[in-house]
This record gives C-alpha cells, structure tokens and sequence, in this order.
C-alpha cells in the first residue's frame, strides 16, 4: 500500500482537469471561482487526476465531481464523509476531497462530517458556505443569521447559527481555513495549503447565492468596505486590519478581544494579538473563529495547522500488528461469532 504523499506529480495545465460535461450552475454563482480555483491549485501542485476522487453529498455545492477530470461520487445528502472514511480506509493511495455545503454537510450531515473531523482522516474537507439551502430554493440553513427570513422562515429564523470554523476546531481539526469565493489568489492559495496537510483538512468558503441569498458576504467582498472588515490570519504576526493598516484586534485582561486603531490611547503593535497557527492548544484558533461581523473584523487563512497522529495509518498499523501477533483473520470465524450451535436433524 503507499501513501498520498508519494503520489506521482504530472504536468497538466488547469483545464485539463476539467471535465467534457457542461456545468450547470446559475450565472454568477461563486462555485465558478472555487472551480476554477481548484484546478489552478492541482495544476500548481502536479496533482494527477488519476490518483484523486472528489466525493460529494447533495446540494449546488456537490455538482462540483461532475466538472472534474478524476474520478468522483456524487453521493447521498450529508454522507460524503462516510463515503469518504470508507474510501480512505481501502484506497490509501488515493488522495481524497469531499465537497459539501453549509446545509448538505451541517444539518443532516453533521454527525457524519464531526465523527471525520475528530478522526483526523487524511481527507480534505471543502465547505461552500452560503448561508441558505439553494439548490432546495431558499430555506433557512445551519449556518443562516437569525433572525433571516426565508421561505421556510417567513418571519425570520430563531434558532442561533453555527459557526463552521467553530465547529472543525471543537472537534480537534488539526487543519482549519476560512477563504472567500471573490478572493481568487487567497482561495488558490488555501487549496494548496489543505491539500498539502497530513490528516483531515477542513476549509470553509464564503460562496455567493445570487440568487437565493445575494449579497450574503457583501461585507467581505465590497471593495469599498472589506479592507475595515477583514483580517488576514498569518503565522507569527499582528492581527492588523483596515484599508490604512492601522486597526488591530488585541486580548483583554478579561480575554474578551478587543478591537483598537493603533496610536489613539497608546495602543501599538506590541499590544496586539499574534496569530500562532501551530498552537498544540485550539484555544487561540477558536477565540479567532468566533470573531464576527459587524463586532469585530472577520478572519480569513489558516486558523490552525498542526500534526497528529493520522486515523486511517493508525487503523493499518493496527491490523498489521494483530495480523503478526494472531495470524491472518478468518472472516468466517468473525461472522460465526464466539458462541455458535449446530441444530442435529431427528
């Protein structure tokens, strides 16, 4: 058996991964951006398509296997990451990308894509998160702000929304990453940051519903705007903000964060927070996570990158350990079970 990490690198242009069929999403919509991203990524990385599956729940999100040039599932709503772990654990060479969105992968899916996350599964987890159900027509979803008014909510939603990023890190994510649709080098960049983690690497996407929800990010996409919204997560440095760079978020003696403009009342860089992506503790990603709009300004980047020990090596040294200790498994004697009889005819 090998690995992804000695997987052959091929030299293939960004569309020669994509497929002959044609792609049917609305005009405008941000999955076109993330498509397009994702070949530039495997084209950058060498990725051969015959070595990679992209598998999928149900959603606009999960079109995406179909305008692929590898080989794809395009499976049953919320059980991409079952899928997924049962792949993994019989293909080990093969490398392994689930695409799902905020509704397929948080509401019915959700139990599945925690028990993949905690796993730490060498699979790459792409969420397009675009805060309502489109491909359904506009109902409220996991991820929608409250009070949202929708056509299953007509006067506005009341259940509190979660928070994507929020809930890779609770469950131990060992890689998490926020990116925008409208953000093409950043996104680009991101892919190839997932795709070269050790484990399970989960990214959520901020992806426009022009149609059902338009306009849902337009404080991270406005160009006029985004620059006072937005912070940039990088290893090792200030959390710095604003069109002029002179915004930072630093920590409380409460440890509630705090947003300051660098000069007024003596606040300097010095007094800022600096993002450690390979913290062993999730603490700080988390804090970072919950930051939000219109409090405070949004991250996007690495939030965490860390290495453990990975579920599918440890499932094979597992077997290759009692296979030497107890002999090669019988599969009769499993199903038979500890306790049989055999019924004597008269």
């Amino acid at each position: 058996m090998s690995d992804t990490a000695t997987l052959p690198v091929v030299n293939l242009q960004p569309k020669d991964y994509g497929s002959n069929q044609e792609i049917r999403w609305c005009p405008g919509c941000g999955d076109y951006s993330i498509l397009a991203q994702i070949k530039k990524a495997f084209s950058n990385l060498g990725k051969d398509p015959d070595n990679v599956v992209f598998v999928s729940g149900i959603g606009c999100s999960s079109r995406l296997p179909y305008y692929m040039n590898t080989f794809g599932i395009h499976s049953i709503h919320g059980r991409a990451p079952a899928l997924a772990t049962g792949l993994r654990l019989a293909r080990p060479d093969l490398e392994i990308w689930v695409i799902t969105g905020d509704g397929d992968g948080l509401s019915i899916g959700g139990n599945h894509l925690l028990h993949s996350i905690r796993r730490n599964l060498n699979i790459k987890i792409l969420m397009f998160n675009n805060r309502i159900y489109g491909l359904t027509k506009g109902q409220v979803s996991p991820t929608s702000e409250r009070n949202k008014k929708t056509v299953s909510t007509p006067f506005g939603s009341v259940g509190a929304s979660i928070n994507p990023c929020s809930f890779a890190i609770g469950a131990e994510a060992t890689f998490v990453a926020r990116t925008v649709d409208m953000y093409p080098a950043h996104l680009q960049y991101t892919l190839e940051r997932a795709a070269k983690h050790r484990g399970m690497a989960f990214v959520e996407i901020y992806q426009n519903c022009n149609i059902f929800n338009n306009e849902a990010f337009n404080h991270a996409t406005d160009r006029e705007t985004r620059d006072d919204n937005i912070v940039e997560l990088e290893h090792g440095k200030a959390l710095i903000f604003g069109k002029n760079k002179d915004k930072g978020v630093r920590l409380r003696r409460d440890y509630r964060p705090e947003v300051v403009k660098l000069g007024d009342d003596g606040a300097s860089i010095y007094d800022l927070l600096i993002h450690d992506e390979k913290a062993t503790s999730p603490a700080l990603a988390f804090l970072l996570s919950r930051l939000r709009y219109p409090d405070y300004p949004e991250p996007i980047g690495v939030f965490r990158d860390i290495e453990q020990a990975v579920y599918n090596e440890l499932i094979e040294e597992q077997i290759q350990r009692l296979t030497k200790e107890k002999g090669e498994p019988d599969l009769q004697k499993l199903l038979n079970g500890p306790e049989t009889w055999e019924v004597q005819a008269n």
